[in-house]
């Protein structure tokens, strides 16, 4: 009988010990995961800031967002596609020409960098093929882009291949840029109007084999290759204005020939190449200290980002840093 007790009573001993080795192995081999260990923390409303405005500026614009948002993860800052909602409804404007005198007594303004306006041809055109290595001068710009009541109709040179002009219907950035540039304004454009963005002007552009167009540099390139986009090709302009386009000004290869090249010239000795200011805005009175943050921090970090997109650095006086901070300052308070 004792044995029988004592053979049992060590049988539950040996159990036990067993059971506490086995939980002890399994709490080792899989501790707890970290969302089971982590104290939980309370969500923090994030402020929210909205851009609209020019649509060509928008992957530059998210690649600062993408950024900013990782330093300040309490401020969501987006895009939205301008319709008819009232701009004053935004936090951030962003516009590719200059301001009217009315609508900018109420503004407060950031020019944050530059953009060119080329003019491009379909790469399966006889006129790309043909332009590409004979560029183009004002006249032929003229005569090619722009209706001219007053042009001598003899003096126009002769053009031998066929070619389509295509233009944007809206009035938009880089239409009023390229017209006002040469003397014009946006009606006076020649070619089928496209409705929509920049982005469909090149499409219909694509998709017409004598088509030629104009558009802002920063589309015309990819960011990978650094190359021209397939189906597009950059007509070489006479830069320096001496009536003759020379091998030196055919530097459209690359983007970062580009940018460089069209850099290094001040600005009032580029010839038949429109140049022209992005800017941010905000309103004066409604601004919001989000909104001013993040504007901050594009003048502090953005500028190493513009070759990269397309864009040229904007010209020391016309940053006016001291004053935005001064205005940031101001209403921050």
């Amino acid at each position: 009988m004792k044995s029988s007790i004592a053979t049992t009573l060590l049988l539950a001993i040996t159990l036990s010990v067993a059971l506490a080795q086995q939980d002890l192995t399994t709490s080792v081999n899989n501790p707890p995961s970290d969302r089971e260990s982590e104290v939980p923390t309370l969500n923090k409303k994030q402020h929210v800031v909205k851009i609209t405005g020019v649509r060509f500026s928008y992957p530059l614009l998210q690649h600062w967002i993408d950024k900013f948002n990782a330093e300040y993860p309490d401020v969501q800052v987006i895009i939205e596609s301008r319709g008819s909602a009232d701009p004053s409804q935004y936090d951030i404007l962003v516009e590719a020409y200059p301001p009217l005198d009315e609508t900018q007594k109420n503004r407060e303004y950031l020019y944050i960098a530059r953009y060119a306006v080329l003019p491009i041809a379909n790469s399966k055109s006889s006129f790309a093929r043909v332009y590409s290595d004979k560029g183009l001068d004002k006249e032929l710009i003229t005569q090619l882009y722009f209706h001219d009541i007053y042009a001598d109709k003899e003096e126009q040179k002769k053009i031998k291949v066929p070619f389509t002009v295509y233009t944007r219907l809206q009035r938009a950035g880089a239409p009023v840029v390229f017209s006002q540039f040469f003397g014009y304004e946006q009606k006076d454009i020649k070619g089928k109007a496209i409705a929509g963005a920049d982005e469909h002007l090149l499409k219909a552009l694509l998709r017409d084999t004598t088509g030629i167009t104009y558009a802002p540099l920063p589309l015309l390139y990819d960011q990978k290759s650094t190359r021209q986009l397939d189906g597009i090709t950059v007509l070489p302009v006479d830069l320096n204005g001496n009536g003759r386009v020379s091998d030196d000004e055919k530097f459209y290869y690359a983007l970062s020939g580009v940018t460089q090249r069209l850099e290094e010239i001040a600005p009032k000795d580029i010839q038949n190449i429109p140049v022209e200011y992005i800017h941010l805005s905000v309103d004066q009175k409604s601004v919001s200290p989000e909104a001013l943050t993040f504007l901050q921090w594009v003048i502090n970090n953005g500028e190493a980002d513009l070759h990269l997109f397309g864009y040229l650095k904007p010209e020391p006086r016309k940053l006016e840093r001291e004053k935005f901070d001064q205005f940031a300052a101001k209403r921050n308070k």
